[in-house]
């Protein structure tokens, strides 16, 4: 019984949500909130995965189209899609994902890194990918979403 226990608690929580068509997944530590649809206000030079931003209770929140960020081409969002609001390092930003599924625990040991024959950029943003009965999560690695400050200025 201890042994079950230590299991569970050793499990990840994870939200799993859909981009582009994909199964994709986000450790939950790093997801504040889930909410609908809010157009954003555009920024001028940002780069084509960054949306605007949102006023979110007084805080300015960037919004980036993780479909075009992750190479599956860019969201023309409407009433159906969600806003994941996540903290990444010290930053608070919005990814858009055409909608949330579901919250699951994970043992650790499924996950499996990803595949070598992956490109750079594939393993650059994905941390590994889980195995389910019907379908395969890819566990997104939330630190490389957004470039460092220096890269932007480059």
């Amino acid at each position: 019984m201890q042994a079950a226990k230590q299991a569970q608690d050793d499990e990840r929580e994870l939200v799993t949500f859909r981009v582009g068509e994909q199964d994709f997944c986000l450790d939950i530590s790093f997801v504040r909130e889930i909410r609908g649809w809010t157009p954003a206000t555009v920024l001028p030079h940002a780069p084509d995965f960054v949306l605007g931003v949102i006023n979110l209770r007084g805080a300015i929140v960037p919004i980036v189209d993780l479909a075009n960020r992750l190479g599956l081409g860019a969201t023309q969002p409407d009433d159906r899609h969600v806003i994941v609001i996540a903290v990444v390092g010290q930053q608070t930003v919005g990814f858009l994902v055409d909608s949330v599924a579901d919250i699951i625990g994970v043992a650790p040991t499924a996950i499996q890194p990803t595949p070598e024959v992956a490109s750079q950029s594939t393993v650059r943003f994905i941390q590994g990918v889980i195995a389910l009965e019907d379908r395969m999560l890819r566990l997104i690695d939330i630190s490389t979403i957004l470039p460092p400050v220096a890269e932007e200025a480059a």
